[in-house]
């Protein structure tokens, strides 16, 4: 299979700014680029259809009282698909890789006691474990809206300033309803669906709709992970770093990690949870 075409300096550009807002309008992406509308429309709409480019409408679960955990599973390498698809298929799990050769995965979720709510009780019973370890994650020094597109500086600070949203209040109080939840449902599949969309499919009003997704932003309850072709951007090989360091070293050992141009994030956990089946 061929290589897909690196992106070009137009489509990086468009990339960075909805790492920035992954809901700027397109008018507003394309003043601040110096380009058309269409071009901007035309292009993400090229990098969607093409799989290069999908954004998700997430819930931060800290803003809710819950916490996140990254999970270890080692397994026999003809159980991995099997567990992957089976973490796949819930809605509490943000993100999984295969790695170590296809005898390892790692995932992120959301759950009180994920070594046996989640992993022993919800992994195929035909799954040949051998063992699992879970770290509660404690802090994120980047990460999310600070991934590596955003440190290939398409745009410059100026471009940036324009496009970034202000930081959510994390202070005030948060409560979800069902108009909420079934808003955050739809972002979820679609992190850039049209409002008039969301209204039909949420039954409420247009403007419902704006005000809520506004409230969900500015209180930090809901962000946009943005995924790319990495490859594309001339990362051919992913590796995830387990590193451990002195607590009086964590805090510079992460922002250290967080400055270097080819780390997408970096986060400081504990390991909590291990257990073993044989």
């Amino acid at each position: 299979m061929m290589e897909s075409a690196r992106y070009d300096a137009t489509d990086l550009q468009i990339l960075h700014a909805l790492h920035l807002d992954a809901r700027a309008p397109f008018a507003r992406i394309a003043s601040t680029i110096g380009v058309s509308d269409q071009t901007v429309a035309r292009r993400y709409t090229r990098l969607r259809s093409e799989g290069s480019l999908r954004i998700w409408g997430l819930v931060d679960p800290a803003r809710l009282g819950h916490m996140e955990w990254v999970v270890r599973i080692r397994c026999t390498p003809d159980s991995a698909a099997g567990v992957a698809a089976a973490l796949a298929r819930r809605t509490d799990t943000s993100w999984i890789s295969r790695t170590s050769g296809g005898t390892e995965l790692v995932c992120v979720t959301q759950a009180p006691t994920p070594a046996d709510e989640l992993l022993l009780k919800s992994l195929p019973r035909n799954a040949r474990i051998l063992d699992v370890t879970a770290h509660c994650l404690l802090h994120a020094f980047c990460g999310r809206a600070g991934g590596v597109v955003t440190k290939l500086a398409a745009l410059s600070p100026h471009q940036v300033a324009q496009l970034r949203p202000p930081a959510p209040d994390r202070a005030q109080p948060v409560e979800l309803d069902d108009v909420d939840r079934r808003i955050l449902a739809r972002l979820r599949a679609d992190g850039r669906a049209p409002i008039a969309r969301l209204a039909a499919e949420a039954g409420v009003s247009h403007s419902t709709v704006q005000r809520r997704i506004t409230e969900l932003r500015d209180t930090g309850v809901l962000y946009f992970d943005v995924d790319t072709e990495r490859a594309r951007l001339g990362l051919h090989i992913r590796t995830l770093l387990w590193l451990t360091a002195t607590p009086a070293r964590l805090q510079a050992t992460g922002t250290a990690l967080a400055t270097h141009p080819e780390v997408a994030f970096a986060r400081r956990s504990r390991a909590t949870a291990t257990c073993t089946r044989r």
